[in-house]
């Protein structure tokens, strides 16, 4: 974190210089007072300019980034590569590296507890707050593909029996990918059930009369 003190004749016309000088907005700072501004006797004697202690904060990626790494390294995954890459709606974190799987876990869900002790940690002094996805070289594009399979593969299924069919517990991005494929076929629909972590998709057969 980088701090300067700088002055003005304002004290937002310093809090301007001292934003420019960091590079930086002033969601991500800090600002102290340390003198108002005087106009002094007549304008003249004693007058000065307002002085600013503006501390640059950490954005953050640099806040996630930090957190990750340090988490990894208890695992014993410090020999690992971060890349952040922001995706519009979220900031996207891909670790490569070896022995991953200890990252993943079953079905993702090491990989899901530890994003979302991220986004609390990226996101504690942040405003606005951001959105943080983390991935392990590729591994939720995967999913997401075997997500979709399985998706055409049970709707088939159910169009064929007539009858409706649990899927296992997945987490909130896992169902909306299963909503939306199902929302795309045919005389099946999805609804929601049960508690997080253990809510799941059904989906079931259309009524040739509601069709």
């Amino acid at each position: 974190m980088k701090k300067i003190t700088v002055t003005g004749k304002t004290v937002e016309l310093a809090v301007e210089e001292a934003l420019r000088q960091l590079d930086v907005d002033r969601d991500h700072t800090k600002v102290k007072v340390l003198e108002e501004p005087s106009s002094g006797f007549l304008g003249l004697i004693g007058a000065r300019d307002a002085k600013v202690e503006v501390e640059r904060l950490p954005l953050p990626s640099e806040e996630a980034e930090r957190f990750l790494a340090a988490v990894l390294a208890t695992m014993g995954l410090d020999e690992v590569q971060l890349e952040a890459k922001d995706e519009g709606e979220h900031i996207c974190i891909d670790v490569s590296g070896k022995e991953l799987g200890l990252l993943i876990g079953r079905r993702g869900q090491t990989l899901d507890a530890l994003q979302y002790l991220v986004n609390i940690a990226a996101n504690r002094a942040a405003k606005p707050y951001t959105r943080f996805v983390l991935d392990a070289e590729g591994y939720r594009q995967r999913r997401r593909d075997t997500l979709v399979e399985l998706a055409d593969r049970i709707a088939k299924q159910v169009k064929r029996t007539q009858k409706p069919v649990t899927l296992e517990p997945m987490n909130p991005m896992e169902r909306k990918v299963i909503h939306t494929c199902i929302q795309q076929n045919e005389g099946v629909t999805t609804t929601s059930e049960g508690n997080e972590p253990y809510r799941r998709v059904v989906i079931s057969p259309i009524p040739t009369t509601d069709r």
